[in-house]
């Protein structure tokens, strides 16, 4: 099996159906976690996973003394493995990743075992009112990395990597609290990209390249993941548009391992703003 084109075609299939995977119920509604640990998986298997709860391997499930129901289908987890290969010319030995997966049920799914960890559930807020939680995220990273905002009554929000400043129009100017702080997380997420931080961004990068549309997937991923440690819960935006749905469409026919990529960079985005 082509684990990449796989994993492609499960986001393929989401956006199809009118889904956009990294804003669905289980970003402000918990996370998917193993029920062996209580661990949340990462961005890109929350994505694959769907909804919020613990998921258990088939072997696990029947240790525990139950069963998997007939009938229902299990989901896919992805990770990466770490392979030693020598080079033949210089004996060096590298590590090289390679990405498997295995296969687990949602704990709703099986008899006989029920659900170990509490999910957390959103707070819910007021439109266009100033949330504590989200407010705290974005000082600590501005305090730790010294990166400037600006806010003022404008229509563009965008990062400028030469003054290294987040540019945002003015609270009040959005109908909706999430969507202000999803914006200012997406350029925060940018301005991670910094040469002097993860040095993520190209500078060939331009409106409609790969690397553009890239960059972009990185920063919807991490703002949505950003939303959710803020507590706060999202509405349904003009990303959710037929044009942005066709658009990753087409990106990801185009590139099988773009998801994979992306989704890992947006997790080193996002535990670079929370300081984790």
């Amino acid at each position: 099996m082509d684990l990449y084109q796989e994993v492609t075609n499960r986001i393929m299939e989401q956006l199809e159906n009118g889904i956009i995977p990294w804003e669905k119920p289980w970003i402000s509604a918990g996370n998917a976690v193993s029920h062996a640990t209580g661990k949340p998986y990462s961005l890109l298997n929350q994505m694959l996973l769907g909804r919020p709860g613990e998921y258990v391997t088939f072997n696990q499930c029947q240790q525990e003394g139950g069963k998997v129901r007939k009938g229902e289908k299990s989901s896919m987890v992805v990770f990466w493995k770490w392979i030693e290969e020598k080079d033949p010319d210089t004996e060096e030995v590298k590590q090289i990743p390679f990405l498997r997966y295995f296969s687990v049920f949602h704990v709703d799914q099986c008899e006989g075992i029920s659900p170990r960890f509490r999910t957390s559930e959103a707070l819910p807020v007021d439109p266009a009112e100033a949330n504590d939680a989200a407010e705290d995220i974005i000082a600590d990273y501005l305090h730790r990395s010294g990166e400037h905002l600006v806010s003022r009554e404008s229509s563009e929000a965008f990062y400028q990597p030469a003054t290294d400043t987040v540019v945002l129009p003015m609270r009040k100017q959005f109908a909706d609290t999430a969507e202000y702080y999803s914006t200012a997380f997406h350029e925060m997420v940018h301005s991670t990209g910094h040469k002097t931080r993860l040095d993520r961004l190209e500078k060939t990068a331009f409106f409609g390249s790969e690397a553009y549309s890239k960059e972009e997937l990185i920063a919807e991923i991490g703002a949505a993941t950003l939303v959710n440690a803020a507590g706060l819960e999202t509405s349904s935006s003009f990303r959710n548009s037929a044009a942005y749905i066709q658009n990753w469409l087409k990106v990801l026919r185009d590139d099988k391992r773009f998801i994979v990529s992306a989704s890992g960079k947006a997790e080193k985005a996002v535990a670079l703003i929370l300081g984790a």
